[in-house]
């Protein structure tokens, strides 16, 4: 009989775990990302309003 490790069921599924996956993640703050979808809004607008777009 093949010898069960304390990992679990998801490992075995080819799974991980929150904390694993998250080692190596990239780490964006907040308000880094709210900034720069304002930022291309903007340049959106700006640039529709250059070419003659605007509403």
């Amino acid at each position: 009989m093949a010898k069960k490790s304390g990992t679990g069921l998801q490992s075995s599924a080819g799974l991980m775990r929150y904390y694993e996956a998250d080692k190596n993640a990239v780490h964006i703050q907040p308000k880094a990302v709210l900034v720069a979808g304002v930022l291309v809004g903007i340049a959106v607008l700006f640039l529709s309003a250059m070419n003659g777009l605007w509403p």
